[in-house]
C-alpha cells in the first residue's frame, strides 16, 4: 500500500556533518542579509591629518598623543580634558605632501577610527595682508584651483569652493565668539592672530605672490588668506565617503610660515606648525565630536587669552 512520508531533519550515516547558514525544520527559513558593519575598537572624537615631520611633532607634543600602530600604519592617539569633555583624538602623517595622499589619510582614519571630525593641521603659506607669518587661519571653506580647462588663449581656470557642513561652522563662530576676532593669543614666541576665512589649495608649490593662482584666489574671493596642497583632497574625500562610519565634518588650522614667494625660510615652519596644533588644542571643545554631549556646551566659558 503506497504511503505518504514526510521526512524533516538531518539524517547521517556516520561521519561528521557541518551545517552553516541554515535552519532545520518544517517550514524553516534563512534570510541572508548585509552582514553588520565592523566598527572600530577605539573611535575618536577627532582625527588630525599632518603632512610635515614639524606638524605630526607639534601635535604630539601639544596634545600628547603617543603611537599606536595599527594594520602597518603609524597612527598616534591620546585623550584630551578640555572644559568637562573626554575628546579621544588620532591622528596620522601622510605618506607624501599633496591631496592624493591626504584622501588616503583620511581613508585610514576613517576606517580605524571612525572620527566625529577631520581636522586637517600644519603649515600654510599667507596670500592676504591680514594673514602675517606666525598668524593662524582656521577654515571651513576651500578653493581648489587645479582644475580648469586648457584653451588655445591659456588655461581658463574653474574653481570650485566646496565647504565644511554648517555643524562646524556654528562651531567656528561660537569660537571667535568667546575669543574674539581676530583671536589674539601669546605664547612664548610672541603675539599672534588666529583669524578665518578661505584659503586656496591645489596641487602647485607657489613661490611667487604675484602668480596668476594667487590672483585668480584674490578675485574668486578677495578674502582669500592662505594657500596649501592638501584642503582640497580633504574636502573632496569627505564629499565622497559613504558607508557607517562616516566622518560628520571638517576643519583646517593652518598656521602661516611664509607668504607664498621665492623666499620660503624654513626656520617660521615649526614655530607656524606649533602655533596651529595649540590653535587646535583651543578649538577642540568647540567641535561636535562624539565625546560632546551637545556641541554648544562650552560655547559659555570665558576663555584665556594665552595657550
Amino acid at each position: 500500500m503506497n504511503q505518504d512520508i514526510t521526512n524533516s531533519g538531518i539524517v547521517s550515516y556516520g561521519g561528521q556533518t557541518t551545517v552553516t547558514q541554515s535552519a532545520i525544520g518544517s517550514g524553516a527559513k534563512v534570510t541572508l542579509g548585509r552582514p553588520a558593519a565592523a566598527h572600530p575598537a577605539s573611535r575618536a572624537g577627532v582625527g588630525v591629518i599632518t603632512v610635515l615631520s614639524e606638524e605630526a611633532n607639534a601635535v604630539r607634543e601639544v596634545l600628547g598623543l603617543h603611537r599606536v600602530p595599527k594594520s602597518g600604519l603609524p597612527f598616534m592617539e591620546g585623550n584630551l580634558e578640555a572644559r568637562g569633555q573626554n575628546i579621544h583624538i588620532a591622528a596620522i602623517r601622510t605618506l607624501k605632501m599633496g591631496p592624493r595622499s591626504t584622501v588616503t589619510a583620511f581613508d585610514h582614519l576613517r576606517r580605524h577610527y571612525s572620527p566625529a571630525v577631520v581636522a586637517l593641521t600644519g603649515i600654510g603659506g599667507g596670500i592676504h595682508p591680514d594673514a602675517a607669518i606666525g598668524d593662524v587661519v582656521v577654515t571651513t571653506r576651500v578653493i581648489y584651483y587645479d582644475q580648469r580647462r586648457e584653451t588655445p588663449t591659456g588655461p581658463r581656470p574653474r574653481g570650485e569652493a566646496p565647504e565644511a557642513p554648517a555643524a562646524i561652522g556654528h562651531a567656528l563662530n561660537a569660537y571667535f565668539t568667546d575669543y574674539g576676532e581676530p583671536a589674539v593669543f601669546d605664547d612664548e614666541s610672541g603675539r599672534y592672530r588666529v583669524h578665518t576665512g578661505p584659503i586656496g589649495s591645489g596641487d602647485a608649490v607657489i613661490a611667487n605672490s604675484d602668480s596668476h593662482i594667487v590672483r585668480y584666489l584674490a578675485d574668486f574671493n578677495e578674502h582669500t588668506l592662505a594657500v596649501d596642497m592638501e584642503a582640497g583632497g580633504l574636502s573632496q574625500a569627505f564629499h565622497e565617503q559613504a558607508g557607517e562610519a562616516a566622518v560628520r565634518g571638517w576643519v583646517i588650522v593652518r598656521g602661516i610660515s611664509d607668504d607664498a614667494s621665492e623666499q620660503k625660510p624654513h626656520d617660521p615652519h615649526q614655530l607656524a606648525a606649533r602655533r596651529a596644533a595649540l590653535v587646535l588644542r583651543t578649538l577642540l571643545p568647540y567641535l561636535p565630536t562624539d565625546q560632546s554631549s551637545h556641541p554648544a556646551e562650552g560655547w559659555l566659558w570665558k576663555p584665556s587669552s594665552s595657550v
